[in-house]
Parts: C-alpha cells; sequence; structure tokens
C-alpha cells in the first residue's frame, strides 16, 4: 500500500521530510537512496543493504517507516515514478475539463497552479531552505547559475536579481564548452545554482558532475520526481510542476527562486542597500549627462 497522509508526495520527498525521524542506519539508507535515486531502490534489498552498508531488515525497516508494506510495493512506486519522469507532451493524456466545470479548463488550471504553489511551500525543508539562502547571502563565495531548455529563464531571473544585491553572480547560457571554460575557475568556495526538470539533460549533469569533482558546492533547483543531478547536489530545493496540460509549469519553482531572492535580500540588506544606492547613483548620472 501507500504511505498513509503523504497525499501524492513523492519517495524522494517524503524521506527529506521525514530524514529526522529515521535512526542512524535508516538514515544511513536514505542518503544512498537520494545519491543514486532511484536507482539503488529498484534493486534487491540484498543489493540496496550492500551499497547502503546495513543490514537487509534495515532496508526493510526504513521502507516501512516510509509507509510501504513491502518492498516490492516500495519498487511500483519507484518504478510509477519513473514513468512519469520520462514524460513528454506526447506521452501526456489530453485534458479536458469536465462539462460541469465552472469556468472550464482555464479555472482547473488556476486551481492546480494554486495547489501546486500551496504544496511545494508546505513540503520545503526549512532548514535546506535557510541553508540555500545563507550559501547565496555569503559574499565570499562567487555564484554560477544554469538551467535546461525550458529553466535557463529561471537561472537567468536568478542571477539578474542576485546582481543587484551582491557582487560575484554569474549566468552560464550558451555552448557547454563555454560553461567548461568557467568552471575552470570554480573550487570550494563557490556555488553552482542548477535548474533541471523532467525530462532532464544529460549536460546539465554531465556539468553538475564535473563542478562536484571540483569541490563546488552544487544547488539543484527540481522538480518532485528529482532530477539525476541530485547525487551532485550539496542542497535540493524541489518544486510541483504537474498541470492540466501537455506542459509542466514553472509557477511554483518562480515562487520559490522569489522567495529565496526575498530572504537573501534582507540577510544582506546592510549591504545590498548601499549597493543598490550606488547603483542608482550610476543610472542618474547617466541619465544626467549630455
Amino acid at each position: 500500500m501507500n504511505a498513509a497522509g503523504n497525499g501524492d508526495l513523492t519517495i524522494g520527498e517524503r524521506i527529506r521530510e521525514e530524514m529526522h525521524r529515521f535512526t542512524p542506519t535508516e538514515r544511513k539508507a536514505a542518503h544512498v537512496l537520494l545519491a543514486n535515486y532511484p536507482v539503488a531502490g529498484l534493486e534487491t534489498v540484498a543489493e540496496f543493504a550492500r551499497r547502503a552498508a546495513v543490514s537487509a531488515p534495515t532496508v526493510l525497516r526504513f521502507v516501512g517507516r516510509l509507509g510501504f508494506s513491502s518492498y516490492p510495493d516500495f519498487q511500483r512506486a519507484l518504478r510509477d515514478e519513473l514513468d512519469k519522469q520520462s514524460q513528454s507532451p506526447l506521452m501526456k493524456a489530453r485534458f479536458a475539463a469536465p462539462e460541469a466545470a465552472v469556468g472550464g479548463s482555464y479555472e482547473l488550471f488556476a486551481g492546480a497552479l494554486a495547489q501546486n504553489l500551496a504544496e511545494t511551500f508546505r513540503h520545503l525543508p526549512v532548514a535546506e531552505f535557510e541553508a540555500v539562502v545563507d550559501a547565496l547571502a555569503d559574499r565570499k563565495r562567487s555564484v554560477t547559475t544554469v538551467g535546461g531548455r525550458f529553466t535557463d529563464s529561471l537561472a537567468r531571473h536568478l542571477a539578474v536579481h542576485l546582481k543587484v544585491v551582491r557582487a560575484g553572480v554569474t549566468h552560464l547560457d550558451g555552448q557547454i564548452a563555454n560553461w567548461r571554460d568557467h568552471l575552470v575557475d570554480l573550487g570550494p568556495k563557490d556555488l553552482l545554482v542548477l535548474f533541471d526538470i523532467r525530462r532532464y539533460q544529460d549536460d546539465l549533469l554531465v556539468f553538475a558532475e564535473a563542478a562536484a569533482r571540483r569541490g563546488v558546492t552544487v544547488i539543484l533547483f527540481t522538480d518532485q520526481w528529482l532530477s539525476p543531478v541530485t547525487r551532485h547536489a550539496r542542497h535540493i530545493v524541489s518544486a510541483r510542476v504537474a498541470v492540466p496540460s501537455r506542459w509542466d509549469s514553472l509557477t511554483a519553482m518562480l515562487g520559490l527562486v522569489e522567495a529565496l531572492l526575498a530572504a537573501v535580500t534582507e540577510k544582506t540588506w546592510e549591504e545590498a542597500s548601499r549597493r543598490i544606492a550606488a547603483i542608482d547613483a550610476i543610472a542618474g548620472r547617466a541619465k544626467a549627462a549630455p
């Protein structure tokens, strides 16, 4: 059976939300699953246990704590997530609003957007959010943002705003060869903020892996099914993207970005206010110039 009381949370979301309730050995299993999501959970109990360096009964207790009555039920749920991860517009069912729906399809779409926002923020781990705010507010650490085919606009949105309140912010676009040219200058004191939603991009995974090998802290914005970049990310912020459409929605993820921007701005306000004043002064002088 599915985990009771967890709504439509993915297994990865359940783990992150319940991590503090696990025993130390169960946390080992949890971390291994998140770092190899969902592959580790699709292995046999014995293989999963060996990968996590725990006993088979520990893996079964971990699965039970997530709300599954058996390991096969747990694996069926993971396979269902895998199916949803790879869905393209061609694979999604045609959506039509019920005839009785007031306002037609746009009313239901608006409701889905509102629910995505509410669920995204309701299940956002506070400690994870605060850790990301602290990292982005640290002026000693450079920030690089990069996104995928559809999420690059969010990476740019974050970078443009951060540049106003702090120095050392770069947004990457164009060819991946140019990304590597930038990566060679990054190291353990630097941050890579990466956006990746289903259908996940191989180039982003390769870039995140290369950054992690250099000690760069990877902050991942992803959907509820968790990008493969998860295994290389220090911090993971997930948003709900499914709506009654052939396309996924970025509305909730944009909400997360703007919440982070608001928090970082307030945390750095003493310096940020001086920086904004200096920018305004430059703009004023530019307007006054003949």
